[in-house]
């Protein structure tokens, strides 16, 4: 007789291999200075082990997602954390640049199937009125990663090299595939069956398409500034290195509450949550902008904006799983892997973008392409809610007519 694993025990699971794939996303932002040294490659080629680890998620997601959608949840996950584990030993290894990008690329394509399923899995474990908090749990793995994985992995890189911080995220990695095996129960449902023409099917639906952009441009507005968060702690504001490591803690208990905050605001009203966060974050990069030359200030802001960094993320995630199952409810699995992919459409163009201005010298300006898009997301939220507002008036007319 199978006993039943409890759903905190499974959100537990989900965080812990949540946890090595945060370390791993932005492990990059904390070792750059050390990678561009060994390379020879400057700050904005070195940008690329986010945007180009940012584009195996966009792409790997939906694809991915297809191409497993009948696959056993368990083993889907145990084989997962096996690639992810391959991924950064080949980045450990890596004889030079191409081939540390290559690993990113596999860590990559692993990231995005994982968060897709988890998201889902935490979802549909607890009651309809809790999915967001449950999101949000399944993502704290990602949080406590920019608390402590990141951080850790930073140190390391600085004591023993670079070399061992991607060894750090093997380890973790170690740990993940572990958990899955204990914790996750062998049978979980499978959704329903889905193709390539669910793609269509999702994006021909203009609240869908509506929430894929605004997921790429409210999520992505933090990284023309995070990218390069390391170097304009440094050279900007004057932080030590060693401080550095102390600082990213702290900005991940920032990242921290700002995800459990943004979780319960947005289990009842998605929608006009995410507008209070775009416009808290928009402050924030605003308030970076004008103290990046500033030692204490600057990082007073660096923290305010590690707040609303990810707050969003739980809401977005309920957001897209929430209109799927209205407008297109058998691709609803395909609806959270596109969006796993907006969210890292996001990352992939903003810290290209920041790289472009980093290359051009204007590292100070980098809170302003985020702004930009924070300002294009909010008056697509508002086109939005206009929208789903009609729907609601429209049934509304019809059950009055009936």
């Amino acid at each position: 007789m199978n006993k039943k694993i409890s759903p905190n025990w499974i959100l537990l699971s989900l965080a812990i291999s949540a946890f090595a794939i945060g370390s791993t996303e932005f492990i990059s932002v904390g070792i750059m200075p050390l990678l561009t040294k060994t390379f020879g490659i400057s700050i904005s080629e070195g940008g690329l082990t986010v945007s180009i680890y940012a584009l195996g998620v966009m792409f790997g997601a939906p694809v991915l997602a297809l191409i497993t959608n009948r696959w056993n949840r368990k083993k889907l996950l145990i084989g997962i954390m096996v690639s992810f584990i391959l991924g950064n030993l080949l980045a450990t290894l890596a004889p030079n640049f191409a081939i540390l990008l290559a690993g990113r690329v596999i860590a990559a394509l692993s990231h995005g199937i994982f968060m897709t399923i988890a998201s889902l899995i935490a979802a549909d474990v607890v009651a309809p009125n809790k999915r967001a908090s449950a999101i949000a749990v399944m993502f704290t793995g990602l949080t406590v990663a920019t608390i402590t994985g990141v951080p850790i992995g930073t140190f390391i890189g600085q004591t023993f090299g670079w070399r061992m911080s991607f060894a750090f995220l093997v380890t973790l990695g170690l740990i993940g595939l572990v958990s899955n095996a204990i914790l996750v129960p062998n049978e979980l449902p499978l959704p329903k069956p889905t193709s390539v023409k669910g793609i269509w099917r999702i994006i021909k639906q203009p609240q869908l398409l509506l929430i894929l952009v605004i997921t790429a441009l409210g999520y992505g507005a933090t990284f023309p500034v995070y990218t390069y968060l390391t170097t304009i702690l440094n050279k900007n504001m004057g932080w030590s290195e060693s401080a550095i490591v102390i600082i990213l803690i702290f900005y991940g208990v920032a990242v921290a509450i700002g995800n459990t905050l943004g979780g319960r605001w947005a289990n009842k009203n998605p929608l006009r949550a995410l507008m209070g966060m775009f416009i808290g974050l928009g402050v924030a990069l605003l308030v970076i902008r004008a103290t990046i030359n500033l030692h204490f200030l600057g990082l007073l802001a660096v923290l305010l904006m590690g707040l609303f960094a990810f707050m969003n993320v739980p809401g977005l995630q309920l957001y897209i799983v929430q209109l799927a199952e209205k407008y297109t409810p058998n691709e609803v699995p395909l609806a959270s892997a596109l969006n796993i992919s907006a969210f890292n459409v996001g990352i992939s163009f903003a810290s290209t973008a920041g790289g472009f201005a980093v290359a051009h010298h204007q590292i100070l300006n980098t809170p302003f392409i985020g702004i930009i898009m924070l300002i294009a997301s909010i008056v697509l939220i508002w086109v939005l809610m206009k929208m789903e507002s009609s729907t609601v008036n429209s049934k509304d007319l019809d059950l009055e007519n009936c």
